[in-house]
C-alpha cells in the first residue's frame, strides 16, 4: 500500500484535536520502537565483551573484598 505524504497531511488537517494527540503518541511509540530495536545487543558481542573484562572484574572483585574483609575487622 502506498502512502504518500501529501494524502498524510490531508488526512491530518481533517482530524480532531483528540484524534492528533492519538497520532502523536502513536508516533512516539514507533519513534520509541525504533530506538529499542537498535539498542538491542547481540549476544556474540555480549559473550565477546565478558571475555574481554572478566580478568579485570575477577581483580575488581578480589580487591573489594580484601577490603570489605578489612572493615568487617574494623567494626569488630
Amino acid at each position: 500500500m502506498f502512502v504518500s505524504t501529501e494524502a498524510l497531511k490531508q488526512d491530518l488537517d481533517q482530524l480532531t484535536r483528540d484524534q492528533l494527540k492519538q497520532v502523536a503518541d502513536f508516533i512516539a511509540f514507533l519513534k520509541f520502537r525504533d530506538q529499542h530495536r537498535r539498542a538491542t545487543l547481540d549476544p556474540i558481542q555480549l559473550a565477546s565483551l565478558f571475555t574481554e573484562f572478566a580478568d579485570e572484574d575477577h581483580a575488581l572483585a578480589e580487591e573489594d573484598m580484601s577490603d570489605y574483609a578489612e572493615m568487617l575487622h574494623q567494626e569488630d
